[in-house]
């Protein structure tokens, strides 16, 4: 007795149902540009941190006697400048995971149409990315406020766990923009610019370093509508014990609207780059 067959079909991939479906099909892509990169990252990640903070906080803070007054209520400099350093690593993460690699998969490995051939959308593609580096700094910050918990800097624990989750928001306000940025160029001369004009006088002048009172009262409110200053400020705050609530919630306020129209522009960026 004959038995017909069917011919087989190939199966085509069905699209994703939800935003975070969408993402999370990106897993395996982002765990294997973790395999292949974690040995540099731990350089630029933990030991360089560790440097700054044993070269300022510790060396040269040990040459800095100030009243806590002018401190923002830090008895030393070191317990100063350390919470200003975890929150300036985070913005530092974002500016290296947001600027070469984006272009690399925009302009020469040409990664993301790969990614948009499939069933993916733009919108997805820039939240496993974003999810990506926040992740990377969650784990980057963590190591990071427990070696300086050895120094003895912290006042309570709840405020350093609180400073370690805010780092995922601090890195969000600047992931965002700056992947923004990346996908409104045309060639990666524009990041000097970025680096020099952007990255470099943020970690100077919004708090990180020395209270930006001391800039002069013009620079002083320029300085308070970067980014970097409402996180700095934030961090310090929880890890030295002293929130004020109502300032509090203007950071964060701050901080998530910039991340969310940032976050919105750079999906209809994306999406108009990779049909142009």
């Amino acid at each position: 007795m004959a038995t017909d067959y069917a011919p087989a079909t190939p199966s085509t991939p069905t699209a994703p149902s939800g935003l975070v479906s969408g993402a999370l099909r990106m897993v395996d892509y982002w765990l294997t540009v973790a395999a292949r990169t974690w040995k540099g990252a731990v350089v630029t990640t933990f030991v360089t941190p560790f440097l700054y903070v044993l070269a300022l906080g510790v060396l040269l803070g040990g040459f800095i006697e100030a009243d806590p007054a002018t401190l923002d209520g830090a008895t030393t400099y070191l317990a100063f400048v350390a919470p200003g350093m975890v929150a300036a690593h985070s913005m530092n993460i974002a500016f290296a995971e947001m600027t070469y690699p984006v272009m690399g998969m925009l302009k020469w490995q040409r990664i993301y149409y790969s990614m948009i051939a499939s069933p993916l959308a733009p919108s997805h593609i820039v939240l496993a990315q974003v999810a990506w580096v926040v992740l990377r700094t969650l784990l980057a910050c963590g190591v990071f406020l427990l070696v300086l918990a050895a120094f003895g800097v912290f006042d309570t624990f709840w405020g350093v766990l609180a400073a370690w989750v805010l780092q995922g928001l601090v890195v969000l306000a600047f992931t965002t923009p700056v992947l923004l940025f990346s996908l409104s160029i045309r060639g990666e001369e524009s990041f000097a610019l970025i680096f020099r004009l952007g990255m470099i006088p943020l970690t100077l002048f919004s708090g990180t370093f020395f209270p930006i009172g001391n800039l002069g009262s013009v620079l002083e409110k320029i300085a308070m509508a970067s980014p970097l200053w409402h996180g700095v400020d934030l961090t310090r705050m929880l890890t030295l014990g002293r929130l004020d609530w109502g300032v509090a919630a203007l950071h964060v306020v701050y901080l998530v609207v910039l991340a969310a129209v940032c976050w919105w522009l750079a999906i209809r960026k994306l999406a108009e780059r990779l049909v142009s």
